[in-house]
């Protein structure tokens, strides 16, 4: 695509952006939603468009040249990525689950299952691709001078002279039988050849010409006729598309996306460049005569206060922003009229906080009356009391009751990049920049405003003093009283100083190493590991279909492998990979991936450092076992894990076999171990992870139930349930790990069958098959002899299955966490309603035919 079609393109997201804004910013205020399935349409409508933008963004991010724009892009899309989380957030709290569901919008938006993967901006890595460089250049060199080189296990058996010769004899005498036999079949093949050739009449040149035709038109139909047998079963899906090289024109585009990004650091780096370069220009040109325009400014404010009021005004401090803050397009008159209502508001502020304690008080006192009421309310059914809890827990107000958007830190990003393409680059015309190069014009008018507030810092403390000398040559009295004023002001400064308690700096237990230091020993002691290079594309599983039919009938479903990556790719990647989304949205400390074994768990960790470029730190029971003995060597290890990660952020802190260090009962083989060393220490340590901290713990286990729930889920607050795949996972399983191992898809290999088979199996049993399988001769003999779905069963027949009554304990203990008590507690909340209604209607009938009932009872009686 050409530069031009990357423009329509970004029009094209923003003006979809703008629509949306209107959308998040109606004219009208609108009132709270009462109907949750309303407000949860609402929210995943916003869901979906903005994934569509910032699919756009990001590939328009990735290649446009112009150095400018892509600042502007950038912004735009840092906002959206940030809105995307909190959106995610916000259905989480309002559905109780993780996972959502969202065929009917879907179908209104005309978008796939596909669509509702979360994109990982490729400038994540590449625009770190040195600094990884560098990094694992370090990691191989202190491994290989360390002793700790990774070397592939081959084992060697070792084999006596006589086996030698035995093996070397035998190889030998079969070479020489094949030969024989060879030579034999060769001379009696020509015994056979004279034998007809004696006996043989000639035939008729024609008749043999017509039988020559009829095999090779059999032949060439036959052919012909698979092939296009072949297409049309491709065509209709039946039979997956066979993995080819690529085209020419495949690898030429993928050739120019590479130049793309050659040309984006050559214009990067010429417009870094021309920042330093223009605005020294600017300082030396402009900034003298800027200088005096500033002071000349100055000093005509001062006049015109002085006419105006009687007196010389008094100088903004700094804090309040100096002289900036004087020629806001205000008057002196304006000026004088604001200070006096500064000490109007003043004046009030003090009056009303006596106020404010009364208003305390009674609000004290009515709170107590409803806590009162609420004890006295035993006959209410939970229903009631849920309703009453949903009013704080999701933004609902006692006045008015119903849901409202909470306010987003992203959208005043997202409105003031929005706002900035709108003024400069809408309407711009950029056809002569044909080369996509810096605009000139547009850099020596911002570096004016840089030039101007750093001169007007200079300025302002030249004109601070100059006032002085005014005020004590005309205003020798008032400038006497000031004089104590200040002194009473600074008397009252130093009593604050004494006052206040300074807060107690934590420790720096190795203040005297770099960080250099610091990270060879982590990587020596092997807690800081290489991750393996995985993407999250090939976490391979498909969206679950049949998600929303279970929920219609009251049927929790178990999430899809599609779920699994959104979830990674949002609640880690993203704040991984961008401070600003880190900083400012919804801050994610740990996150535990909990499933049976082979589900996957590893691979994600180890994508998610692939993807942001993360150093992978192993703080697992088996790899802290021996090291760092004692109370003072493990807060030693923490703090300078933590450290280390803090200062090559992004990080990722991984503790495999999670359940280990929540241990109800230590089994007997893992005391010497001390899996629980960490249990303490962890919770206090991952308080002091701030936003601006790009780390993320993620905890690994297949054994959850094992762990004591509470502290687990403290530690743990996003638990991420990984299922077995279903069908449709399996399926594309099969087809990409059979065309990755270099295996012939042909119409002999049941694909389906194999999937419906493998029900129950996991992804490494379902890799471990096809390795065992797939040898190299086996693979060499597809031609001759085509790959049955039948091989695969032996390898499969010979692994456990995770079985329904195991997924069913992973059910169990998920339901009583925290998110799952709140979704049981809806949901039966909800269903309490509805008897409720049922119950009324009912109740009314039944009151009548009692109160006949009495009637009649009365009037035997006094017959």
């Amino acid at each position: 695509m050409s530069q031009s079609s990357y423009g329509r393109m970004w029009a094209a997201a923003q003006g979809a952006l703008e629509n949306l804004l209107e959308d998040e910013y109606p004219t009208m205020q609108l009132r709270p939603q009462k109907d949750r399935l309303q407000v949860f349409q609402t929210l995943a409508t916003f869901y979906l468009r903005y994934l569509k933008i910032f699919r756009s963004l990001e590939e328009v991010y990735d290649q446009i040249f112009h150095p400018q724009k892509r600042c502007v892009v950038h912004h735009v899309l840092e906002g959206v990525m940030g809105r995307l989380v909190e959106l995610k957030n916000e259905m989480v709290e309002l559905e109780y689950s993780e996972f959502h569901y969202f065929d009917d919008i879907l179908q209104d938006f005309k978008m796939t299952p596909e669509d509702l993967e979360v994109p990982i901006p490729h400038y994540f890595v590449r625009e770190r691709m040195r600094a990884l460089k560098e990094r694992e250049k370090m990691l191989a060199h202190i491994l290989t001078s360390g002793g700790h080189q990774e070397h592939k296990t081959v084992t060697v058996q070792s084999m006596s002279m006589e086996r030698a010769v035995w093996l070397l004899q035998v190889s030998e005498r079969a070479r020489q039988g094949r030969l024989r036999a060879h030579f034999m079949k060769k001379i009696h093949e020509e015994e056979q050849r004279r034998q007809n050739g004696e006996s043989s009449i000639m035939p008729d040149p024609d008749l043999a010409a017509t039988c020559i035709q009829k095999v090779w038109r059999g032949y060439r139909d036959r052919k012909k006729v698979n092939k296009e047998r072949l297409e049309e079963m491709i065509f209709l899906g039946m039979i997956p598309a066979q993995q080819m090289t690529p085209s020419p024109a495949h690898l030429r585009a993928q050739q120019v996306k590479d130049n793309r990004h050659r040309v984006q650091e050559e214009h990067e780096i010429e417009y870094q460049k021309a920042l330093v370069n223009i605005k020294e220009s600017v300082q030396t040109v402009d900034g003298p005569n800027m200088k005096e325009t500033l002071q000349e400014q100055i000093r005509q404010w001062f006049i015109e206060c002085r006419d105006a009021t009687g007196k010389f005004p008094d100088f903004p401090s700094a804090e309040d922003g100096g002289s900036a803050s004087i020629f806001a397009q205000k008057t002196p008159e304006q000026v004088a009229a604001e200070l006096a209502a500064k000490e109007a508001e003043r004046e009030k502020k003090k009056k009303s906080k006596g106020e404010k304690d009364k208003k305390g008080n009674d609000r004290k006192e009515k709170k107590k009356e409803k806590k009162g009421k609420m004890k006295g309310k035993k006959g209410k059914g939970d229903a009631e009391t849920f309703r009453e809890e949903k009013l704080f827990t999701f933004g609902f107000k006692e006045e008015e009751q119903g849901w409202k958007m909470t306010p987003s830190n992203f959208l005043p990003t997202v409105v003031e990049g929005t706002k900035l393409y709108n003024e400069v680059w809408h309407n711009r015309d950029e056809k002569q920049n044909f080369l996509q190069r810096f605009d000139a014009q547009l850099v020596r008018e911002e570096k004016r405003l840089e030039v101007e507030e750093e001169l007007r810092v200079q300025v302002d403390e030249i004109m601070r003093q100059e006032l002085k000398n005014l005020k004590l040559v005309v205003d020798r009295d008032k400038g006497k009283k000031k004089k104590k004023g200040k002194k009473s002001s600074k008397k009252k400064k130093k009593k604050g100083r004494k006052t206040g308690k300074k807060k107690k700096k934590e420790k720096d237990l190795t203040a005297d190493r770099t960080i250099e230091s610091l990270y060879e020993e982590l990587v020596v002691e092997g807690i800081i590991i290489r991750p393996m290079n995985v993407k999250l594309s090939d976490y391979i599983g498909e969206y679950s279909y049949l998600g929303t039919t279970l929920r219609q009938a009251d049927i929790e479903p178990m999430p899809s492998l599609s779920d699994i990556r959104q979830l990674i790719a949002l609640y880690g990647i993203l704040p991984l990979g961008s401070q600003c989304v880190h900083e400012r949205g919804p801050l994610i400390r740990s996150l535990l991936l909990a499933g049976p074994a082979g589900v996957g768990k590893k691979m994600l960790v180890h994508a998610l450092c692939t993807e942001t470029g993360a150093n992978l730190f192993n703080l697992s029971a088996t790899a802290l076992a021996g090291k760092y003995p004692g109370k003072s060597g493990l807060q030693y290890l923490l703090h300078v894990v933590f450290k280390v990660a803090r200062q090559l952020q992004p990080s990722v802190i991984w503790i495999g076999d999670a359940e280990k260090t929540f241990y109800k009962k230590v089994p007997k083989l893992e005391k010497e171990m001390e899996p629980k060393r960490l249990k303490k220490t962890l919770p206090k340590v991952l308080k002091s992870i701030k936003p601006e901290d790009r780390v993320l713990v993620v905890g690994t286990t297949r054994r959850p139930f094992d762990a004591d729930i509470k502290p687990f889920c403290k530690v743990y607050k996003k638990i991420i349930l990984i299922p077995r795949p279903d069908y449709a996972s399996r399926l594309t399983l099969w087809k990409e790990l059979l065309q990755a191992r270099g295996a012939q898809l042909g119409p002999k290999l049941d694909l389906s069958s194999l999937a419906k088979v493998t029900d129950g199996y996991t992804q490494s049993h379902i890799l471990q098959a096809i390795q065992t399988v797939l040898s190299s001769h086996r693979l060499d003999q597809q031609t001759k002899k085509p790959l049955t779905a039948v091989e695969f069963i032996p390898p499969l027949a010979r692994q456990d299955p995770v079985y329904k009554e195991e997924e069913e304990t992973f059910k169990a203990w998920y339901s009583r966490s925290p998110l799952g008590k709140k979704r049981a507690r809806a949901a039966r909340a909800s269903e309490e309603e509805a008897d409720l209604k049922k119950g009324k209607k009912k109740g009314g009938k039944i009151q009548k035919k009692g109160k006949d009932g009495k009637g009649k009872m009365k009037k035997k009686k006094k017959k």
